[in-house]
């Protein structure tokens, strides 16, 4: 096969030829910004699930479909160790920029100008390339505080009202929000409530791992009522064979069945795995029908890349007794593990390890699906913990 006109897409975030298995979902983004910009209440998105299912795709795609429904939108990605403020107030200030040259009243968004100039200023954030402008005075009394729980709604509030003189929405997108801590969620949250009890035009769409609908839960009871919780998972079968098959068909190219179960077999239908194995394979095979043969020749390949690239990135940032936790987990098998179990594994107390199960969750690399049971949030790490990793 031409190696320039392969059409699969493996990497962080990049949208596949066709975005399959996910209508439902996007359905629902679709509905949620059509009532909020005809000022209906609707819940806002948090997205959840594993690495590798497309959650940072889909809210990429959302904001497509913001941006066709005119709304103002800004992406962010939330990361260890970066206070929520630092990723935010830049591109709200892009956002303010963008709004003022909208026809409509400019009362608003000047207002909106003071009230991030206050928000700065009362939480002290520092920038070495951003400043909010000298020019623009502060809202005395308005987001200026110092606490992010009180401060944040009052900006989301202002910066609403001035989408609203503009006859227009706000979509504010935040990728990672696992890492957040309690007060940062908190404060988003309470963002979200005021604006829809308001019924001001500004939708929140989130994503992060399945820690996030407990972390919500916990920094404030009431996340439930506000959000929607949909849980991304791996493709059906029937999905994953049209994710591998429809962008070959496009350029007169087939799959045998046996070739398209093995694929599905080995990627456990999970988006960006089926992508790596689609791009390898394709690069490996000579001729259509791609067969099971070249499927099984380009696995090999698949898994060296993902063994130094997708999992070492991960392992890497490790300590050797955090190293010691993973593969005493990936040995009990490929389910979720029983905390009790690790700990006999490791001949450590429960309340021995439960450091590490905290720093290792912390760090994303592992969840609690259920109480007392851990699983790893990266699909196929016990496979290559046991595969690539010499015992430590």
């Amino acid at each position: 096969m031409d190696r320039r006109t392969n059409p699969y897409s493996p990497g962080a975030g990049t949208p596949p030829y066709e975005l399959v298995g996910r209508e439902d979902v996007l359905e629902d983004a679709s509905v949620l910004l059509d009532r909020v910009k005809a000022g209906r209440p609707e819940k806002s998105i948090l997205l959840t699930g594993l690495r590798g299912v497309g959650k940072t795709v889909l809210l990429n795609e959302i904001g497509r479909l913001a941006d066709k429904a005119n709304y103002q939108s800004i992406f962010v990605e939330a990361h260890e160790g970066k206070r929520l403020e630092q990723i935010l107030v830049p591109v709200l200030r892009t956002l303010l920029i963008e709004l003022d040259q909208l026809k409509g009243a400019k009362e608003g968004v000047k207002r909106a100008f003071g009230v991030l100039r206050s928000f700065v200023d009362g939480l002290r954030v520092k920038y070495a390339d951003i400043e909010i402008g000298y020019d623009i005075d502060p809202e005395t009394g308005y987001a200026d505080s110092g606490s992010l729980e009180m401060d944040l709604p009052v900006l989301f509030q202002t910066i609403a009202e001035a989408a609203l003189d503009r006859k227009t929405a706000v979509a504010i997108l935040i990728d990672e929000l696992q890492y957040l801590n309690k007060a940062e969620l908190g404060a988003l949250i309470m963002g979200v409530h005021r604006i829809q009890q308001l019924q001001l035009p500004l939708v929140l769409v989130g994503a992060g791992l399945p820690v996030l609908l407990e972390l919500a839960g916990e920094s404030k009871s009431y996340a439930e009522r506000l959000f929607n919780f949909p849980a991304i998972g791996p493709l059906s079968r029937s999905d994953a064979f049209r994710a591998i098959q429809y962008p070959a068909l496009q350029l007169d190219v087939r799959y045998d069945e046996s070739a398209l179960e093995y694929i599905y077999k080995v990627t456990e239908g999970y988006p960006y795995f089926l992508q790596e194995w689609g791009y390898v394979t394709w690069n490996v095979a000579a001729i259509s029908p791609i067969s099971f043969m070249d499927v099984e020749l380009a696995t090999k390949e698949v898994l060296r890349k993902l063994d130094q690239n997708f999992f070492l990135v991960r392992f890497d940032r490790l300590t050797e007794a955090q190293k010691k936790f993973l593969r005493a987990m990936a040995r009990l098998g490929s389910g979720p593990s029983k905390t009790g179990d690790i700990a006999a594994a490791l001949n450590q107390k429960i309340s021995a390890i439960s450091t590490l199960r905290d720093q290792l969750i912390k760090k994303g690399i592992i969840y609690s699906p259920t109480h007392g049971e851990l699983a790893f949030t990266v699909p196929l790490f016990d496979e290559f913990m046991l595969r690539a990793v010499p015992a430590v």
